[in-house]
C-alpha cells in the first residue's frame, strides 16, 4: 500500500529516469480499502503554455487484473474523462484475455483514516452530452441543481424522497470544468446516500 504523506498522496514513479508525481483527490471516508490482483494506470497533470493536458501512462497495466486509475486531482473532467473512456472501451472490448471479474477503480486519499482508498466505476458509462430526463447537476461552484433548482448537499436525499419519483430516472450530470478532485468527492457523497446510476453525463 502506498504511504500516506501529510494528507496529500504523491505517487512517485520512474519514467525515463525522472521522478514524477500525481496529487490524488482527498475525501473523508473509505469506500473500498483493499484491492488484490491489480495493476496501475497513471494520468498526469501537464501544462503547455496556457493549456492543461493529461498524460496517460498505462505501460504496467495488465488487461486481466483490476485496474487502479491514479489521476491527478487538478485535471478538469473535460480533459480526463475522454482518456478514461478510451481505457474503459479497450478493456470492455478485450476478447482473447478477458476477465469478467476484473474491475476498474479510482484511487484517492482518506484524510480521516489516513489511508489509500478506492471507488469502483466499472459499470459506469460516461457520456459527453446533456441528458434527457430529471437531472442532478453538480457544477464547478460546488452547487447541486435538481432540474435547475439549487439544493443544499445535506438536503439532497430528503429533497429527492419528497419528489416521490423513481431514482432510476435521475441523470447524474457534472460540469466539464469541474476538477477531478471535486468529482471524486461528489461521487463519494452519492455513495453515502445510495444514489448511483450506470451513466454519468459530462458537459
Amino acid at each position: 500500500m502506498m504511504k500516506y504523506i501529510s494528507l496529500i498522496v504523491l505517487f512517485l514513479i520512474m519514467s525515463c529516469g525522472n521522478k514524477e508525481d500525481i496529487v490524488l483527490p482527498k475525501a473523508d471516508r473509505t469506500i473500498v480499502s483493499n484491492i488484490e490482483d491489480h495493476s496501475p494506470i497513471y494520468i498526469f497533470f501537464r501544462t503547455n503554455e496556457k493549456d492543461t493536458l493529461a498524460e496517460v501512462n498505462r505501460k504496467n497495466s495488465i488487461i486481466t487484473t483490476n485496474w487502479i486509475f491514479n489521476i491527478d486531482k487538478r485535471l478538469p473532467l473535460r480533459i480526463v474523462i475522454p482518456e478514461v473512456m478510451k481505457l474503459q472501451d479497450k478493456k470492455r472490448k478485450e476478447k482473447a484475455h478477458k476477465n469478467e471479474k476484473a474491475e476498474n477503480y479510482y484511487s484517492y486519499a482518506d484524510s480521516i483514516g489516513k489511508n489509500m482508498a478506492f471507488i469502483p466505476f466499472t459499470k459506469v458509462y460516461y457520456k459527453l452530452e446533456k441528458p434527457i430526463g430529471i437531472s442532478i447537476f453538480f457544477n464547478k461552484k460546488n452547487e447541486i441543481l435538481v432540474d435547475h433548482v439549487i439544493v443544499k448537499q445535506d438536503e439532497l436525499d430528503n429533497y429527492l424522497k419528497k419528489m416521490a419519483d423513481n431514482s432510476n430516472r435521475y441523470q447524474l450530470c457534472f460540469d466539464e470544468e469541474m476538477s477531478f478532485d471535486s468529482y471524486v468527492k461528489n461521487i463519494i457523497f452519492l455513495h453515502s446516500i445510495k444514489l448511483q446510476t450506470t451513466e454519468n453525463f459530462i458537459f
